[in-house]
């Protein structure tokens, strides 16, 4: 009986600490990281503040999960596309291609994946997606490599420079600035011309033939 009393607390915890994420994760995509703050999460949550600190020690440990899982699930898209049958140039563009789309329809959320001053714990997780998604590239470079689509040398430093491009292409567009000219009316550019001009030019520094 014990036991299954244990249990039963176990999960009611467990579902409370998800609750509780996916309310965190809903309020950095509508404000940013800025925006989640412990008293305004405990009322989304409908909890008390100090039943925050039961799950997580500090706002940095909870905003770390939340970027974690936030960029998990990029991670998971990007693979799902980098490692699909298929020519190495075809999949490295729509990938890329991808990934900027999801930007966009996500846009707060992805400059605070981004770019966002962040708490150091957040940071950290950021230095770690970022080798996560050069390790996709990584391996998509060695097989362009292999069949003669791509003419890298330093396959690591390759990958490391697309991660940065991704990040440099979209920032600017996807920042506080941007989105507030967008809204007013005030031309921006699209995200077909953004996308295509990543992808253009990360082929192009790859040596893909065709760019």
């Amino acid at each position: 009986m014990a036991y299954r009393a244990t249990a039963a607390r176990l999960d009611r915890d467990h579902r409370l600490r998800q609750h509780i994420l996916d309310c965190a994760l809903r309020r950095v995509a509508e404000g940013g990281f800025a925006a989640l703050t412990m008293q305004a999460l405990a009322e989304d949550a409908g909890i008390a503040t100090g039943s925050l600190y039961r799950h997580f020690r500090s706002k940095g440990e909870l905003a770390a999960e939340v970027f974690a899982s936030a960029s998990q699930r990029e991670v998971d898209a990007l693979a799902q596309v980098l490692r699909a049958p298929g020519p190495a140039t075809q999949r490295l563009r729509a990938g890329l291609e991808q990934f900027a789309t999801r930007a966009w329809h996500s846009r707060r959320l992805a400059f605070a994946l981004i770019a966002e001053p962040v708490d150091p714990e957040v940071d950290e997780q950021r230095l770690f997606y970022r080798e996560a998604y050069a390790e996709l590239f990584i391996d998509l470079l060695d097989e362009g490599v292999r069949s003669g689509e791509f003419r890298v040398a330093q396959v690591g430093l390759a990958a490391a420079c697309l991660v940065g491009a991704i990040a440099e292409a979209l920032v600017g567009p996807l920042s506080p600035p941007a989105r507030a000219a967008r809204a007013a009316g005030h031309p921006q550019p699209t995200l077909a011309t953004v996308s295509d001009s990543l992808a253009t030019f990360c082929l192009r520094a790859v040596g893909a033939p065709e760019a």
